[in-house]
């Protein structure tokens, strides 16, 4: 009996893998997939005893963040301490060092001490999130869990190989109120989005108050494709979304798109219109029927005013022209007026951004060409000196059907799922357009089919989270078979955040 249970011993010790065997620092399921990760023995454990430590006063905001994340599902008060702490306890602690990127850190993870170094409040911000893919999925929840949340020991090093990677909301084909686009903000954090263009007009909606022409949004901003109600931020709303993205690290980047999708305004002002006839409110989906009176000087004092209160309120330092789909304009006069447009844009300040349509017009200093739909157009914006953002339509346009069973979204550019919209890179996309052609990338969520933040949720979820992951993670680090497991473990976090994401059956959620 003593040697069978010898042997019994010896089999389970073999068979059963230890705790340390089973939890590697090297498995873990972060997205965007780190730099650089290296293994450690043994757990770092957060308790009832566990401090939060900053080095620095200018980390307490961020301190503060992190206690708020952590504290509701573990119960537990998590102090802050600057050097005054209990040295026996688990500490996280902040600190800065100059040997990081703007947006890189390194979390140091030890059996006692969990240390988070970044050169900026950014690159501590995203190492906050790194933690928080680090620990169980249940941190996201609002009440006390009967769970330990224990990280594996050693060190991960990590930096975004492009410095743009971005998110794009259509508020204009349909309103979303300030608390989801607030929402949305959230939810992009966690994967180290770092901007949101927000799509403010068009054709069927004026979503921003412009003081001096107040019509805009009385009337230009009453309804919405379908003949909804409509809505519009008044410039109280927009610098309230500005400065809790801002907490979040994220930019703003607002677009007046114009010569076309212009209905909205054209129907507000006789004056915008070259017979100074207002034009009908329009409710349904058609493009390129519209154009500014791009001949008429009213058209650019009112474009002038218009980009003044923007650039007023808007911190960042892009303001967004669209360009898109003026097939109402002339070339000539589109020519002349997205020239026009520039100087007025750079003469408040800031820089251009624009679809790749606007490559037709000479192009100023910092001036971004959006690749969208055009390849030419791309590389002719490169050849007139200007920098590239990636958003081709039939990888990153989130506004796209999954498959042919999917209600709600577009097929313009063809189906869409998850890994479409994850196995391609920016820099081998096209021919001709490198990587030190291209700033970033960016997925749009166009707006036509989608009313509600539940509606957003899914057509965004899970797809934006691969194309923060493009944008992040060097390409030789990414394989799709890899990032789909790392995806199911974040189908559980989104489900803990309330996320209505769509269950792709490519994945074993």
């Amino acid at each position: 009996m003593r040697h069978l249970l010898i042997t019994v011993l010896c089999i389970l010790s073999f068979s059963i893998p230890t705790i340390e065997a089973q939890n590697l620092l090297s498995e873990n399921t972060v997205i965007p997939k780190p730099f650089e990760v290296v293994n450690r023995d043994g757990f770092f454990s957060l308790n009832s005893s566990a401090q939060i430590k900053f080095e620095d006063v200018r980390l307490r905001p961020l301190a503060h963040y992190l206690q708020d994340l952590l504290s509701p599902a573990t119960g537990f008060d998590l102090s802050l301490r600057d050097i005054n702490y209990v040295k026996d306890n688990p500490v996280i602690a902040l600190a800065y060092s100059d040997e990081m990127t703007e947006e890189g850190y390194q979390i140091d993870i030890r059996k006692t001490e969990t240390r988070i170094v970044a050169s900026t409040n950014k690159g501590i911000f995203y190492g906050i999130q790194t933690l928080r893919h680090l620990l169980h999925e249940s941190i996201e929840l609002n009440d006390i869990q009967d769970q330990e949340y224990n990280i594996a020991c050693g060190v991960i090093k990590d930096q975004p190989d492009y410095s743009y990677r971005g998110a794009m909301l259509d508020v204009a084909r349909h309103f979303f109120k300030k608390e989801d686009v607030m929402r949305y903000v959230d939810l992009l954090a966690l994967y180290k989005i770092n901007t949101l263009h927000l799509h403010l007009t068009d054709d069927q909606g004026w979503r921003i108050e412009i003081k001096s022409w107040p019509n805009l949004t009385a009337h230009g901003g009453s309804t919405a494709v379908g003949g909804g109600d409509g809505g519009f931020y008044t410039q109280e709303d927009y610098r309230d979304i500005i400065q809790y993205a801002e907490k979040r690290f994220i930019t703003i980047i607002p677009e007046i798109d114009m010569p076309g999708h212009t209905n909205s305004a054209l129907s507000s002002y006789a004056v915008l219109n070259c017979d100074h006839k207002t034009t009908e409110l329009y409710t349904k989906m058609r493009v390129g029927f519209s154009t500014l009176c791009t001949t008429s000087d009213s058209t650019y004092i009112f474009i002038d005013d218009v980009i003044r209160e923007l650039a007023e309120m808007t911190p960042g330092p892009y303001i967004h022209i669209g360009g898109d789909e003026s097939d109402a304009t002339p070339i000539d006069e589109y020519i002349t007026f997205i020239d026009k447009a520039q100087t007025i844009v750079n003469n408040h300040g800031k820089k251009v951004l624009g679809w790749d349509e606007i490559a037709h017009s000479k192009l100023y200093p910092n001036t971004i060409v959006q690749f969208w739909r055009k390849e030419k157009n791309a590389l002719m914006g490169i050849e007139k000196g200007a920098k590239v953002l990636m958003s081709p339509a039939n990888n990153a346009y989130l506004d796209m059907k999954y498959d042919a069973n999917t209600k709600i979204g577009l097929r313009w550019a063809g189906y869409t799922d998850i890994d479409e919209a994850y196995n391609w890179s920016l820099e081998d996309f096209a021919d001709g357009i490198d990587k030190e052609d291209i700033i970033g990338i960016e997925a749009p969520l166009w707006a036509e089919t989608i009313v509600t933040i539940e509606d957003l949720e899914f057509l965004a979820f899970p797809r934006i989270i691969g194309i923060a992951e493009i944008g992040w993670t060097p390409t030789r680090l990414r394989q799709w078979d890899d990032y789909k497991l790392r995806l199911a473990v974040q189908g559980k976090r989104l489900t803990n955040l309330g996320v209505n994401f769509y269950h792709s059956p490519l994945v074993d959620w």
